[in-house]
């Protein structure tokens, strides 16, 4: 048999994101496990840990076999598990839920990327794993009342196709202009938005409330507002169609101000959250077939740009931003 080709720049990258991401992962599971009054909830995330982990050894054994140095990620030190419950029951699961979203998105795109068979199959692997914890996930929060289901409505009896330009009506330049009503595909994406936003909202609240840096608690504060303000637009477009807006039942933060997580760990995870919106808010704005939504979105994704290149320099100032594998820089070999 062959050896196995040395993998490639796209691979290197995909498996140390992974691994960065994962790392994180791991050590808010340890904090959620330990604080967890439900068993059922418990047990959940006890188990995602144990595969999280398996897969973590599988991505620091491959990259060692090619010879790459370790990324440091997250480590014991980024995590203080015997502190008071920054938030009520429920959001841990809540929080997963959103993780194994935004994971299923990315070992989708990972999986696209990856050549050598080994790494397809380690991908493949993460997402069944992460297909099955979200699912697990969404069910145990159905059971305790603790999701909103998305809006019902009447079944369609019959085929219908659009008739006029007036279907793309709802000019951005003019917000009383006549707007029809919202279709099913564009409530399901603005369901999606605030659904996920609610959970931002309190996740991040909690990291406001324990941040040890000021800079980084007034980054958190402007994120929270940011949010809430996609919220309130989204649930005003939603109700103008006369369609319930979601709410959240429990997960909200508690009073404790102590940090269980770094500062450094609480600004990637605020990081990837900011690049799932993004995504969120650019399939929303491919998908909305009336021509005010598209324009929100885009407005909800340049100002959450900007609010995470501001977080992107607060990590560089304070050395938490792990550099990923650098291209050969030619110039400069040769140069010398």
């Amino acid at each position: 048999m062959p050896e196995k080709p040395a993998i490639t720049s796209s691979e290197l990258g995909t498996l140390w994101l992974t691994y960065q991401q994962k790392t994180m992962i791991l050590r808010m599971l340890e904090y959620f496990i330990e604080q967890a009054d439900d068993e059922k909830a418990k047990g959940i995330m006890t188990n995602l840990h144990g595969e999280i982990d398996l897969y973590v050894s599988k991505i620091t054994e491959t990259l060692q076999n090619e010879g790459v140095v370790i990324p440091i990620g997250y480590t014991a030190q980024d995590v203080n598990i015997g502190v008071p419950k920054l938030y009520d029951n429920g959001f841990d699961i809540m929080f997963v839920r959103l993780l194994k979203e935004l994971s299923m998105a990315l070992h989708s795109l990972n999986i696209t990327m990856a050549y050598r068979e080994d790494i397809v199959i380690i991908f493949n692997e993460l997402t069944a794993i992460t297909q099955k914890y979200y699912n697990l996930c969404t069910q145990y929060l159905l059971e305790k009342g603790m999701l909103a289901r998305p809006p019902y409505v009447s079944m369609p009896k019959s085929v219908e196709f659009v008739k006029d330009t007036t279907y793309l009506g709802g000019l951005a330049i003019n917000p009383f202009s006549e707007k029809r009503t919202l279709n099913t595909v564009e409530v399901a994406h603005l369901h999606h938005t605030i659904e996920t936003n609610i959970t931002g909202v309190q996740m991040i609240t909690g990291f406001a409330q324990c941040a040890n840096e000021r800079e980084v608690k007034n980054f958190f504060n402007e994120g929270t507002e940011l949010a809430k303000s996609i919220i309130k637009e989204l649930n005003e477009t939603l109700l103008q169609s006369g369609v319930q807006t979601p709410e959240s039942s429990g997960g909200n933060p508690t009073r404790s101000t102590v940090a269980p997580f770094s500062d450094k760990l609480m600004m990637y995870c605020t990081s990837l959250f900011c690049s799932f919106a993004m995504g969120g808010s650019s399939l929303g704005t491919a998908f909305s077939l009336r021509n005010d939504l598209p324009a929100k979105m885009t407005i909800f994704m340049k100002d959450t740009f900007e609010y995470a290149h501001k977080g992107a320099k607060i990590m560089i100032n304070n050395g938490w931003m792990e550099e990923p594998p650098q291209m050969e820089e030619r110039k400069q070999l040769i140069n010398k």
